[in-house]
């Protein structure tokens, strides 16, 4: 196994901890995630580790599994997949190719401090996080349900971070700590609040609060094309590890 896809293996199952299931079951070396729909990473196939059954029997069986719980069948694609043809073979069978990612990372080092120490770090979910989350991003009351049960399943270190302003809530965004490594996620600002350096701060918060909790690096996943956001990472340190995709059932 050649060191980019060991990476890829090892920030996978980090990925899998931070951002956790509601269920999940194993399948001779594939994970599968269920969390009532709520997306596609926690509601995915992720063919992690090797396994001895036929892949296309067990490609017929994940899809039984998923359309009897009224989910789509949808497969998380990374350089670590078991069988290393995989994609391949989801292609052939007609699933799309949606959602490339750019997993990226970086040293804490010498990561520098934040500036404006206006932050709410709460290291279990809260329900004035998420209602100031809810608003920030759009999200309804069903997902807010979902959310709460997701983020109270976290089994390592976290921190549920809140940024203020003149009193207001401007930007919201989650770590996890474990294996030296801080995860970032669900970052969001306000729509009125963004391109006045917000959201930078509250990313060097969370990279603070990471490296007090023992974290070395930090990591983060960003859509490809996401210009603003890969801007934003690059000057903070960021640089792509490996991408990852996912394959959608052709009948979803």
């Amino acid at each position: 196994m050649d060191a980019t896809t060991e990476t890829a293996r090892m920030l996978e199952e980090l990925q899998a901890n931070h951002w956790p299931a509601l269920q999940t079951m194993l399948l001779d070396g594939w994970l599968l995630r269920f969390a009532d729909g709520y997306s596609k990473r926690a509601n995915s196939i992720q063919p992690l580790f090797p396994s001895s059954l036929d892949a296309e029997h067990k490609i017929t069986m994940c899809e039984r599994i998923y359309t009897d719980r009224q989910l789509r069948p949808v497969f998380k694609i990374a350089p670590c997949v078991q069988p290393a043809d995989l994609d391949d073979l989801l292609e052939r069978k007609g699933y799309a190719l949606v959602d490339i990612a750019s997993v990226q990372c970086m040293p804490l080092a010498d990561v520098k401090e934040p500036s404006i120490r206006t932050a709410a770090i709460d290291e279990t979910v809260t329900g004035e996080w998420l209602d100031h989350y809810c608003r920030l991003s759009g999200s309804n009351d069903r997902q807010r349900a979902t959310m709460r049960q997701m983020f109270a399943n976290i089994r390592t270190k976290a921190a549920f971070v809140t940024l203020y302003h003149e009193g207001q809530a401007v930007a919201c965004g989650i770590g996890v700590v474990e294996r030296g490594y801080i995860g970032l996620w669900d970052i969001i600002t306000g729509v009125q609040y963004r391109k006045r350096g917000f959201g930078e701060q509250l990313l060097l918060n969370l990279l603070a609060w990471g490296r007090q909790n023992g974290a070395q690096h930090g990591y983060l996943v960003v859509v490809a094309d996401n210009a603003p956001a890969l801007k934003l990472y690059a000057k903070l340190g960021f640089r792509e590890a490996y991408r990852h995709w996912y394959r959608v059932h052709p009948g979803a």
